[in-house]
């Protein structure tokens, strides 16, 4: 009887195992079906009304996503729902930990701006092309047996942001985890302050990124959700420590005494309004100068009550230097859609300024010591940049000669000439292009129009989006004597991205109809 008894139980199991595969194991367990064997899982992370959706985006295949988001957009769901559902999904599965993961979270919010700077009809493109990379990456990943995110409960009493730091740098994950959520249970912001506390300890580009893009996108997601957004930073810090180097404590030593010889903690940023003259060389200094010489020229000015917004532009020109006179991707570097002497994708000079547009937008909704911290280790961030390889010694782009050769004034003539530079890959000439546009005194926008199609259209090397929100952002808020740099290095940058088609582009504007 025990032989047959246990051959029974064997078939049991098999056929139980057999029928939560075919039909999943959430409605398996919904049925009351289960293995024996079978581990328990741990607590999933419910999204309440958001949860369908969620589960939409992790489980579905992604060659069948399309024309689901397509049925839900017919239905009435609007694009930033399906967008905040996708963010959702990518920090349940990834929780700040892998790389395409966190690129296409990063990606979003700009992909939701560029889609509302587009035609009623076209729209969906941006939003489509994040979410088809986002779910494919989590099918890649194991779909929802791979998630990493779980529910962690608040500790008790007052959290500070030196707790959590000391947490960071124990590497004592649960405790971290459990600070932060106190701190969240204190207040959002206050608990992002504490945060950027983490992040300073290594200026380094998505460990700056990540947070303010997981910030922006609580306008879409919502302040219940700012813990799972949030901590998704954290995580990325506690998982850099494991290969913390000697070298990451140089600019934390040089911030404190700046801080503390400036006299800037405790101190209200200040009003004081720059001329041309100052921001051009506070740039330059940045550019040129050694990265302790950069950080205290930036501390020096806010001490001088200058207004963190002009310091900020001063430092995102000093990195749209680098874009403009980077040689390339030197053939050692060649990678798969990153060709020698491309700029795109994780380039010194977009990275550097997609990293300097967060370290700004870090600065302004900061609070306290944030507020300029976050602005001196831009500073010394960029003049480190420009140590990695020549570029104080490289002529930027386009060169004299380039822009001697262009006659056309019409603008309609140069818009079509720059699309025929951007589909040649001619980077330098695609820059002159811009560069004569503006000087012409022509509106932007029509330039924003036609290289905001390339960045929909082109896989970007995870980096379109990201890049094309910055220089979309920094036009704005750079004075008319130097915006027109910014436009002119996005002309660069996407004449270097050509060529590559995002995937499931074509299959998402034959959906559309665009």
């Amino acid at each position: 009887m025990k032989n047959k008894s246990s051959r029974r139980q064997f078939l049991t199991d098999i056929s139980q195992g057999t029928l939560i595969a075919t039909i999943g194991q959430a409605l398996a367990a919904e049925l009351g079906i289960t293995t024996t064997s079978a581990e328990p899982a741990p607590e999933a992370l419910h999204f309440g009304e958001f949860e369908p959706l969620v589960c939409l985006m992790q489980e579905t295949e992604a060659a069948k996503l399309q024309p689901l988001l397509l049925r839900q957009l017919k239905s009435g769901v609007p694009l930033k729902r399906l967008l905040a559902a996708g963010a959702l999904a990518n920090a349940r599965t990834f929780g700040g930990e892998d790389y395409v993961g966190f690129h296409t979270l990063m990606a979003m919010m700009p992909a939701l701006r560029m889609s509302d700077s587009m035609p009623e009809a076209e729209q969906a493109l941006p939003i489509f092309k994040v979410l088809y990379r986002n779910t494919s990456r989590i099918q890649e990943n194991g779909g929802r047996k791979a998630e990493v995110l779980h529910p962690i409960s608040a500790g008790t009493g007052i959290a500070t942001a030196d707790q959590l730091h000391d947490a960071m740098k124990r590497k004592d994950n649960a405790t971290a985890e459990q600070v932060f959520a106190n701190l969240l249970k204190q207040g959002a912001d206050g608990a992002f302050d504490a945060l950027l506390h983490c992040v300073q300890d290594d200026t380094e580009v998505h460990r700056t990124v990540l947070p303010y893009r997981a910030w922006d996108l609580l306008d879409v997601v919502g302040q219940e959700h700012a813990q799972t957004l949030l901590r998704q930073s954290l995580r990325y810090c506690l998982k850099a420590e494991s290969y913390r180097r000697p070298e990451w404590e140089e600019h934390g030593r040089v911030l404190t005494k700046l801080l503390d010889e400036h006299k800037l903690l405790g101190r209200e940023p200040g009003t004081r309004s720059a001329e041309d003259g100052f921001i051009e060389k506070l740039s330059n200094t940045l550019f040129a100068g050694s990265p302790a010489d950069a950080a205290g020229a930036v501390a020096a000015a806010l001490a001088e009550g200058f207004d963190p917004r002009d310091i900020g532009e001063a430092i995102s020109l000093a990195a749209n230097q680098i874009v403009l006179r980077d040689h390339g991707r030197p053939p050692e570097w060649e990678f798969p859609g990153k060709p020698t002497g491309s700029v795109h994708g994780d380039s010194v000079g977009v990275h550097a300024s997609d990293s300097i547009n967060a370290w700004r937008h870090l600065s302004q909704v900061s609070h306290g010591r944030n507020a300029f911290a976050c602005l001196i280790l831009g500073a010394w961030q960029i003049a480190r940049d420009t140590s990695a390889r020549e570029f104080a010694k490289w002529e930027p782009v386009p060169s004299k000669r380039q822009v001697s050769t262009l006659t056309i004034k019409e603008p309609t003539a140069l818009l079509k000439e720059l699309d025929a530079m951007v589909r040649q890959n001619m980077q330098s000439h695609a820059a002159a292009v811009v560069q004569r546009y503006g000087t012409l005194g022509h509106e932007p926008d029509p330039v924003f129009d036609l290289l905001l199609r390339f960045a929909v259209s082109e896989d970007g090397a995870l980096h379109a989006e990201k890049y094309y929100q910055t220089v979309a952002d920094e036009f704005r808020s750079t004075r008319p004597a130097f915006r027109w740099r910014h436009l002119v290095a996005l002309a660069r940058v996407t004449a270097s991205e050509y060529g590559r088609p995002a995937p499931g582009q074509a299959e998402a504007r034959e959906l559309l109809k665009v």
